[in-house]
């Protein structure tokens, strides 16, 4: 034990981060990565998990007692960051299920979409060729993005940001046309 390791909260003495405990833990690393995937089923997300765990634990090593064993408390650090991972992934799922019911609720109508998608389809027309075709394949049809590339004789990345420009230009055209409805969403649409 070191001397100048601050003492626990309970007034015990800690060992401090030393040489030697960094090397016990890196010695152990393949052990600790496969105990990791195993309870994950997934090699990448095991070894964020580890790398997370050993920065964190790194911090905690103050509160280590002299006849605890490095290994076995960094084990116990480790299945409490694969539990954290799942609750935080099982609180996001959660979240994201219930965004995605919020999005259903507010879907338009059929009736309302039609008009809306004449509206918008007829300004779509307005745009450069090469954007109408995109925003068309892509948006309309339904074509991924990879698709449509090798269908126009361009580059995914080129198709890519031919339907980010597309869609802003599209944007643009629609809040020039409809003024407020474009941000506030007229349902009785009478452009033309």
């Amino acid at each position: 034990m070191c001397e100048h390791a601050p003492p626990r909260p309970d007034g015990e003495p800690a060992l401090e981060t030393t040489p030697e405990v960094a090397r016990v833990l890196v010695e152990n690393l393949r052990q600790f990565l496969a105990f990791v995937e195993h309870r994950v089923g997934d090699r990448a997300l095991a070894e964020d998990i580890l790398q997370d765990a050993f920065v964190r634990s790194l911090d905690k090593l103050a509160t280590l007692r002299d006849e605890e064993s490095v290994v076995a408390w960094f084990y116990r650090s480790l299945r409490n960051a694969v539990t954290d991972r799942w609750r935080r992934r099982d609180a996001s799922q959660r979240a994201l299920a219930a965004f995605a019911d919020e999005l259903r609720a507010e879907e338009p109508n059929d009736e309302v979409h039609g008009v809306l998608c004449r509206c918008v389809g007829q300004l779509a027309e307005t745009l450069k060729p090469e954007y109408a075709a995109a925003l068309q394949r892509i948006e309309v049809d339904g074509v991924a993005v990879k698709d449509y590339a090798q269908e126009a004789g361009i580059t995914s990345n080129n198709a890519a940001v031919r339907v980010f420009r597309a869609r802003d230009a599209l944007r643009k055209h629609v809040a020039r046309s409809c003024g407020t409805c474009a941000t506030h969403g007229c349902v009785d649409c009478t452009c033309g």
